[in-house]
């Protein structure tokens, strides 16, 4: 066994820049080391050789691979070489060895990448300065400075082993003893119940069984705090909080499917046609199927891990809440996600907002609150783009303030959260209950060293009274690729219908093995054998394999008859599978430190039988906690402004604020198409401004009902009344998701997340206040909580201080939407004064600033917030907007919140790109009060003639309906024009508002993209009015088309790799074509259980192949290159005369890889590959981008753009690595001269561009795809199979809305069809 090294150097980047010191650095050079373990008894061959250097090197430079290091040092120099931490594998090595396995190199059997730096200096630094710079240079939770290069990967770290803890001789004294060793949080309660159980049964516990029961009991997991006895000032509480929570089911409509219990929570679907493998082992046809499908929700928060290390942290929130959906009854669907953050004050350097106190410390051990801003979101959406799901909604906020009493309070520890929407068959709404000999299988990664005692450690009191090791310890690391892997799996499975071989699935998360295989196994209980599991480090311990909270894992049962088609799919999926015991029927949950063909072990030996514990224990009905809840007065005092404030300067600050302000910075990063079931994201309008107040997602492809979900969170107010803040959090959720059509009010439902630092002073009962609140007014609504999650160790200790987070309460409703196309969004529509804005006040009267946006901008919280005062008003609000939803009535509408009225109408001209000429009054207040109190209301667009009809409605409901103004012209030279009481307080062109309200995202793009392109970005925002589309076809009718020869469909082939995740999407587009469409994996090809001959199409899906860890596609390019049988079945295919193929992002990129596109040797003479021409590399921007761009289809020999050239369409893109690199300026002008580049990004004038973002990635001329020159392949970046219908577009100019029947990109697929039907088979 030796480590391998493989060097690569690096361009200059601008790294420099932003390192401490720059000023006395003088150069700094990089280089990657790929160190490879390799496990063959001798040296790997040439030819093995040459497959490593093919994979690490570019492939238009494989000279850039060497043996040895570039890197020399001077004694002036500092040469340092950082790599991520050696005790467990990386989710890149993981995929890098997964891509050398299907290449055939077995001997690798790990690969890390390292990056060395040598910088030179004017003068070298010394000490502390020396040291700033390492720290700067990399993640001191997941990499560590390797002094010397790798040798080996072994560590020296030994399995400790299981021992005794004696309570039976020392008493309460020894489980406090272990309390601290093992970082378990027990709390007094815990340490006296425990000691009296085991004195009672007469034993002493493992440390192993210590360490359960702390995590399956800890707050964490059994949320003790809302179970528990409240005595609130001396009056004890007769229900606790959840009973009360459970108490609103009774007002609403019954029609949770699942409520309070499993992974997520659900309600009564539709019936929908689904499309699903004929048979999900093995490589077929896909078909429609009937069936009636439930909506899923789920949320949770994962602020710990995501305070301690951002991007890892976000990662893994977003897999375990995926995997909450996934596992809900017997396995489910994953649709889509939203996203939150709150965090501290951000200190963006160079961008002073004079609310932030620069004189705030912050703890070492927790990431500061613009790293969290940054890497966090940068962890979630990496996750989601890789794994496949799209982000659709979310919120983002920061605060921090110290109060009139003199108490800090801030997100030092941040939130983190994760809400998913999915659906499920009916026939697996409910878990089968264990039965003895059925299997206990675990599904997904192998056993790291990660996230050990993550369930105690969220739920110590105080962030920062443990010990940072075990903080470490507590953090896990996502691998999105795996979950995907294992989402497969168990979707096979579902897919089966009724013959779904999974009894029971559960998710791992809080507490690993431990506490997922107990609640999977309950009642009935089981053995379980270590060496069952495949460990991704042999040094694991048991207490680690036990409790290690790695990722991607779920748990399930099956009975023994359906293990081998399991194993089947796990094979094809490459997904691992371990079955690691059997259901005993005994009632006792018993690990066995050995495998179930060892001799039977002595069960009093604790190494041999680690875990012995009645699961009544365990699990069973415990005692009550009980909490004495005192109230603190609060000091608060009125709201104090400067003297002469005007309204432009108000709105100078309020527009900038992260609460207020554009989420740019996070919508453009994470995909928001992937699926094709995306009915509406965030971004609305024609420059795609992220301001959508709900999502909406289909249930089917061919079908128009679906799912909507909304957020409503108000916690800066709640430190002035949680109460209010409750009701406003409920208000909010509800004025969002009323723009899409739902069932009925009462049929919607709500997860409630609460994150507070309940147990410290004062808190606990503020937390009851906003409960008791947030109850009341769901009953008299008529809507209801059916689930949700808690964190009460909201706080921080910096310093001496214990700096509380604000409590938060985070309402997510979600219900049916019978009809996905009649959303209204926020943007104005009706430019030119044919659009008239109304104004909806749910409390009309009243203008409170307490808590607002305008508030914290001035330092300060006031005294009074706003209030929902009559929840009946906001019903009959509601029901009305329904009913003009359904009527088509509405042009557009928005929520009044964060920043106020003023805010609210500013973002619907933002979005619209349109001018505004407003007046308003009240003369019972003043203007700052008018304008920026943030009183739950309505803004709507109505044209003209349906303006009193509108009014007449609401009015006759009860519901004030006040007519504020008009839209003026199009574009950003717009004048914005308001009056309130009589007086003229805004001006202003509306492309200088906007790019106030931006300044803040752009502050935040540049510190997470390349900062020239943000300039681009925002310097083109100014002047941008719209794209400008045309069509030189009618999409509404159908190519003729021949009738079939022996009436067969042409056969095509979707081909996914693993890590590709667009193939769904991609397949009901050519089904609607009329192609007979094929689920083909490279695992079917390799393993020879299908080939290629009976295709007529191959088309390479998009997404991740292996992560794209070595480089765009390299990994999928690799399996075909050096796999023979695979590599000439496709070359063979390539060149038959009667295929057609098609590649679309990934896919794209493997074509450019393989030579199918863009080619270095046009002439393609018989016998010889096709030289690549073409590589698809990096975003200039730097950063995976999620847009709607406008493409221009040119002339060209491409079939499937027939009759499209001329056109101007736009469509989305979702890439990292999309920039068209030539090997040589004689390719792209073959290309060009030959008309082989027949898409290409314009501008807004229909140009082509090289301007981001209208071209996303740089590419030179605006190219967008490359055809060959007989016009057969086509290989394109963007995802026309995410725009086959018109509700898949996020935005369309509204002529085109109104008379368009169908997408135009469907024509792409019906010319497919065409083609194959005028060309038939070789074979016919």
């Amino acid at each position: 066994m030796v480590v391998l090294h493989f060097y690569r150097s690096l361009q200059n980047s601008s790294e420099t820049l932003r390192l401490p010191g720059a000023e006395n650095i003088q150069s700094l050079q990089r280089e990657l080391c790929y160190n490879v373990n390799w496990t063959g008894p001798a040296a790997p061959s040439s030819q093995e050789t040459d497959a490593l250097r093919w994979l690490f090197s570019c492939p238009f430079d494989p000279q850039s691979i060497s043996d040895t290091s570039s890197l020399h040092s001077e004694p002036s120099d500092l040469l340092v070489e950082i790599g991520p931490r050696l005790n467990f594998s990386t989710a890149t090595s993981t995929n890098a060895v997964s891509i050398c396995r299907s290449v055939g190199l077995t001997n690798v059997d790990r690969i890390e990448c390292s990056k060395r730096y040598l910088i030179k200096f004017q003068t070298r630094p010394q000490g502390s300065e020396e040291q700033e710079l390492l720290a700067s240079l990399y993640d001191r939770m997941t990499e560590c400075v390797y002094p010397e290069p790798v040798r080996s990967f072994e560590v020296s770290v030994r399995p400790e082993k299981v021992y005794e803890v004696d309570i039976l001789g020392q008493g309460r004294a020894a489980l406090e003893k272990a309390n601290t060793e093992l970082g378990l949080a027990f709390d007094s309660w815990d340490l006296d119940y425990y000691s009296s159980l085991f004195q009672r049964v007469g034993r002493n516990p493992s440390s192993v069984e210590c360490f359960d029961l702390a995590q399956s009991n800890s707050e964490h997991s059994r949320h003790w705090f809302f179970k528990g006895k409240l005595k609130v000032d001396g009056q004890e509480k007769e229900m606790s909080l959840f009973d009360m929570i459970m108490k609103t089911q009774d007002t609403s409509n019954p029609n949770n499917v699942i409520k309070f219990c499993d992974n997520s929570s659900a309600i009564q679907g539709r019936e929908v046609a689904s499309l699903i493998p004929t048979d999900p082992s093995c490589a077929g046809p896909y078909h429609l199927c009937r069936s009636t499908r439930h909506l899923i929700f789920t949320a949770e928060t994962h602020n710990f891990p995501t305070g301690v290390a951002p991007f890892s942290g976000a990662t893994t929130g977003t897999g375990g809440r995926i995997r909450d959906v996934q596992s809900t009854g017997r396995g489910a669907h994953v649709i889509a996600g939203t996203a939150g953050y709150c965090f501290g004050n951000l200190h963006i350097p160079g961008y002073s907002l004079p609310w932030e106190d620069l004189a705030y410390q912050y703890p070492v051990q927790f990431a500061r609150p613009l790293e969290v801003a940054i890497e966090a979101s940068n962890g979630a959406s990496d996750y989601g783009n890789k794994f496949g799901e799209p982000v659709l909604a979310g919120f983002a906020r920061s605060f921090g303030l110290r109060l009139p009493s003199g108490e800090r309070r801030e997100w030092v520890k941040p939130i983190m959260f994760s809400g998913g929407i999915g659906s499920m068959e009916d026939v697996h709404r409910t878990k089968e209950a264990p039965e003895p000999g059925m299997h206990v299988v675990k599904v997904g990664g192998p056993v790291y060293r990660i996230g050990v005692g993550g369930g105690a450690a969220s739920s110590i009191q105080v962030q920062g009274d443990n010990a940072s090791e075990l903080d470490f310890g507590a953090v896990q690391r996502g691998d999105a690729e795996m979950e995907q892997k294992m989402n497969r799996a168990v979707r096979a499975c579902v897919e089966r219908g009724g013959k779904n071989p999974i009894c029971s699935i559960h998710d791992q998360g809080a507490g690993g093995n431990g506490n997922v295989l107990k609640e999977l196994s309950e009642p009935q209980g089981a053995v379980i054998y270590t060496k069952s599991f495949q460990l991704g480090d042999p040094t694991l311990s048991v207490l680690e394999i036990w409790g290690a909270e790695y990722q991607e894992s779920n748990a399930l049962l099956l009975r023994p008859d359906d293990a081998e088609f399991l194993r089947s799919v796990c094979r094809r999926e490459r997904s691992p599978v371990d079955f690691v015991g059997k259901i005993t029927g005994d009632g006792r949950i018993v690990l066995i430190n050995g495998s179930d063909t060892d001799p039977a072990p002595d069960s009093t030996d604790r190494n041999a039988v680690p875990v012995d514990l009645q699961l009544e224990w365990v699990l069973g009905k415990m005692p009550r906690k009980e909490f004495v809840l005192n109230r603190v007065a609060p000091n608060l005092q009125p709201l104090v402004l400067p003297s002469g404030l005007t309204v432009g300067q108000a709105l100078d600050r309020v527009l900038r604020l992260p609460s207020v302000a554009s989420k740019r910075y996070l919508t453009n990063k994470v995909d928001r198409s992937v699926t094709g079931l995306v009915a509406q994201q965030q971004c609305v309008g024609p420059l795609h401004t992220p301001l959508a107040d709900v999502a909406v997602v289909s249930l089917s492809y061919s079908d128009i009902v679906g799912g909507a979900t909304a957020i409503g969170e108000q916690p800066i107010k709640s430190l002035l009344n949680p109460a209010a803040g409750a009701r406003l959090a409920v208000a909010e959720a509800l004025t969002n998701l009323l723009f899409a059509q739902v069932t009925d009010l009462k049929d919607v439902k709500c997860s409630g997340n609460w994150m507070w630092a309940a147990k410290l002073p004062g808190e606990g009962a503020l937390l009851y206040d906003a409960c008791a609140a947030m109850c009341d007014v769901m009953a008299q609504l008529g809507v209801a909580i059916d689930g949700g999650k808690d964190s009460l160790s909201m706080a921080a200790r910096v310093g001496t201080e214990t700096v509380k987070a604000p409590g938060s309460l985070v309402i997510s409703v979600y219900a049916v939407c019978p009809d996905i196309t009649t959303t209204v969004t926020p943007d104005l529509k009706n430019p030119g004064q044919k659009g008239v804005l109304l104004y909806l006040p749910l409390c009309p009267g009243q203008h409170r600033l307490g808590g607002s946006a305008l508030a914290q901008c001035y330092s300060q919280l006031g005294e009074t917030p706003p209030d929902l005062d009559d929840p009946q008003t906001l019903i009959s609000c509601f029901n009305v907007t329904q009913q003009l939803l359904r009527d088509r009535v509405l042009s557009a509408g928005h929520d009044v919140s964060d920043g106020g009225l003023v805010t609210c109408i500013l973002e619907m001209a933002f979005a619209g790109n349109c001018g505004l000429d407003i007046e308003i009054s009240s003369s019972c207040t003043n203007v700052l009060e008018l304008l920026f109190a943030e009183e739950p209301g309505l803004v709507l667009e109505v044209a003209e003639q349906s303006v009193e009809l509108v009014m007449e409605r609401y009015r006759a409901a009860g519901v004030e309906c006040v007519r504020i103004g008009c839209t003026k012209e199009r574009g950003p030279a717009s004048m914005v024009r308001i009056r309130a009481n009589g007086q003229e307080v805004v001006n202003e062109k509306l492309g200088s508002l906007r790019a106030v309200w931006e300044e803040t995202s752009f502050q935040l793009e540049r510190l997470q993209a390349n900062p020239s392109c943000v300039s681009q970005e925002e310097a083109g925002l100014r002047v941008r009015e719209g794209p400008s589309y045309h069509l030189t076809f009618n999409p509404s009718e159908i190519p003729l088309v021949p009738p079939s020869v022996g009436g067969n469909q042409p056969r095509v082939a979707v081909v996914r790799e693993e890590g590709s995740n667009g193939d769904r999407e991609m397949a009901a587009s050519l089904l609607m074509a009329g192609f007979q469409v094929w689920d083909v994996t490279m695992e079917d090809l390799l393993a020879g259980g299908t080939t290629l001959d009976s295709f007529r199409g191959l088309v390479f899906v998009g997404g991740f192949s292996y992560a794209d860890v070595l480089g765009s596609a390299k990994g999928w390019a690799a399996s075909v290159k050096f796999n023979a049988s695979v590599r000439e079945q496709f070359e063979n295919f390539r060149r038959r005369a009667d295929t057609f193929s098609l590649g679309v992002c990934n896919g794209c990129q493997l074509m450019a890889l393989l030579g199918w596109v863009g080619p270095d040797n046009p002439t393609d003479t018989v016998g010889d590959l096709p030289t690549q021409g073409v590589l698809l590399s990096h975003n200039l921007s730097g950063r995976f981008e999620s847009r709607f761009v406008t493409l221009k289809i040119q002339q060209s020999p491409s079939i499937l753009l027939r009759g499209m050239a001329g056109s101007t369409l736009g469509v989305w893109v979702a890439h990292g690595e999309g920039y068209m690199r030539f090997r040589s300026p004689k390719v792209q002008d073959y290309v060009t001269s030959n008309h082989l580049a027949p898409l290409c990004y314009v501008d807004d004038g229909g140009k082509p561009t090289e301007e981001y973002p209208m071209n996303p990635n740089g590419s030179p001329l605006g190219i967008a795809g490359l055809c060959s020159a007989d016009g057969r392949h086509l290989a394109m970046m963007p995802h026309p199979e995410r725009c086959v219908m018109k509700w898949q577009w996020p935005w369309m100019p509204e002529s085109w809305r109104h008379s368009l029947d169908v997408s135009p990109w469907m024509r792409l697929f019906q010319n497919g069809y065409r083609w194959c039907q005028e060309n038939p088979s070789r074979d016919n």
